[in-house]
């Protein structure tokens, strides 16, 4: 007989069916009665808050200051930068009316509410909100004193998804937007370079998720973009998902926007723009690189709850001092305990239910540490350890001061086990391949992980690959752009730059 597992299908019997499983038995999000949208609940939106906060830190850390810009944008601002438009447009929600009334159905009785009031020009749901930031840039800036300018927003944005799926694409998600003005095209292009940074440190110390930063393709950049910055992360089925991106936009905006300034000559000058983002998808990515077969499995600094308590009271005259001994524990972890500068998140699982019923909640929503005790581990001042990382039935006996001493390092360890798991994954599904034979063959296996090449080929020559094999040039990867001179894959001629191609979400 196979082992039983907390999630069924497994990742090996139906990945993206696993993936939707790990996210209902970890109760972290659903789907909403508006199509293509989600509802994020509690232990989800806890993730995510911790992301936002810990993102937000280092933005700030970096001289970005937040604000907020209106959801609805003129449908005319999108027409004054018509490549970044067409880039977006098929995903565009469109409000064209101001108002409902409500008319009455004479064979039904029932009433309808009729859109009515149409608008003199149509607003559009924010996709992405540089056009909106530009105009407000272009009030803002008058000299080169005013710079730079350095903005992000935390929002929401709306993009109609055809194939919704919980955290990695839904119609509408959270996010971040970074939009920043600069002098010159050299201060731009650092913090172009700064942002794509502030993403790969923050997935690697903060989710163990080891990404591979690169820059995009022509094919692939942000539609209005003179380079765009990513960060591509591979997950348990060999695909690659986009985790994170950096655009420097040049003056592409500035120009369409009349984002002008004084220059130090006294010249009229065009700023250099830049814009940078995260969305819920990080979660997705978290979800698909960690999670096993028994649910969730979650990285100490973003997990809602780090250390879970369950008092184990199988007799009513010790309950009180198994239930007060839990609570105690948990004050000093929180009140003497720091990871990374955060005191502990820490809870008690008081509920009247099962021991084994907590347990296996607790292991599907991936909660880094449990810690059971009972009637004997108090007399015995033991508590009973089990971490998410390894398997549901290992457990280990400590000395309550020496857990004490040792939590932080233990979630710690967990996020090293987490991320070295992960790097040596995604390393072992990563192929050099130096003729157009091996290429072709190599994606004509199931999950065949990704294809390190040669590459000098055309955007034509590269969207013809893509489209024959159903991949993508993830990114010229930033490391791998001065290596030993080799024969381009397709064309054959000389090149030291390799570009990584993958199958993707």
């Amino acid at each position: 007989m196979s082992d039983k597992t907390a999630i069924t299908p497994t990742r090996a019997q139906d990945f993206p069916e696993w993936y939707q499983q790990v996210i209902k038995a970890a109760d972290m999000a659903e789907n909403s009665e508006t199509r293509g949208c989600m509802v994020i609940k509690p232990w989800g939106y806890g993730i995510w808050e911790l992301i936002q906060q810990q993102l937000d830190r280092k933005f700030k850390a970096t001289g970005h200051q937040n604000a907020y810009f209106p959801l609805l944008i003129p449908i005319s601002y999108l027409e004054k930068e018509a490549e970044h438009a067409e880039g977006f447009a098929t995903e565009c929600a469109v409000v064209t009316h101001h108002r409902l009334e409500p008319q009455k159905d004479p064979v039904t009785g029932k009433t309808k509410m009729i859109p009515t009031g149409e608008l003199a020009e149509p607003y559009i749901i924010r996709p992405t909100s540089e056009t909106i930031i530009g105009a407000a840039f272009s009030r803002w800036v008058q000299s080169y004193r005013d710079l730079p300018l350095l903005i992000n927003q935390w929002a929401n944005v709306m993009r109609w998804e055809m194939r919704p799926r919980l955290f990695l694409r839904t119609a509408e998600f959270l996010w971040q937007e970074g939009h920043t003005a600069h002098e010159t095209q050299e201060e731009a292009i650092d913090e172009t370079r700064q942002m794509h940074r502030v993403y790969e440190d923050f997935l690697r110390n903060h989710l163990a998720i080891p990404v591979i930063p690169g820059e995009k393709t022509e094919n692939e950049r942000f539609p209005g973009a003179d380079m765009t910055l990513t960060v591509e992360a591979m997950v348990q089925d060999r695909k690659a998902i986009q985790a994170g991106t950096s655009h420097y936009l040049g003056q592409n905006f500035s120009k369409a926007q009349e984002i002008a300034f004084t220059g130090r000559d006294g010249v009229k000058q065009y700023v250099h723009t830049t814009s940078w983002g995260v969305s819920t998808r990080m979660i997705g990515t978290l979800i698909m690189a960690h999670a096993d077969d028994d649910g969730l499995v979650l990285p100490p600094r973003v997990a809602t709850q780090q250390i879970v308590i369950i008092p184990v009271t199988p007799k009513e005259d010790s309950k009180q001092a198994v239930l007060d001994a839990c609570k105690a524990l948990a004050e000093t972890l929180r009140l003497e305990k720091n990871f990374h500068g955060d005191p502990l998140r820490v809870h008690v699982d008081a509920r009247d239910i099962q021991g084994g019923i907590k347990k296996w909640e607790w292991v599907k929503k991936g909660v880094p540490i449990r810690i059971e005790i009972g009637p004997r581990d108090i007399e015995t001042r033991k508590v009973c350890v089990q971490r998410r990382d390894r398997a549901s039935n290992e457990k280990e006996f400590m000395d309550k001061e020496d857990f004490l001493r040792s939590a932080t390092d233990i979630l710690q360890d967990i996020h090293v086990t987490l991320l070295t798991r992960a790097t040596e994954f995604r390393d072992a599904n990563i192929a050099p391949c130096d003729t157009i034979a091996d290429f072709h063959a190599h994606w004509s296996k199931d999950n065949p992980g990704w294809l390190l090449t040669p590459w000098a080929g055309t955007p034509d020559e590269e969207d013809e690959l893509s489209k024959l094999h159903k991949i993508t040039i993830r990114c010229l990867p930033l490391d791998k752009q001065d290596e030993p001179e080799a024969n381009c894959i397709l064309t054959g001629k000389p090149t030291k730059s390799r570009a990584i191609w993958g199958r993707s979400y």
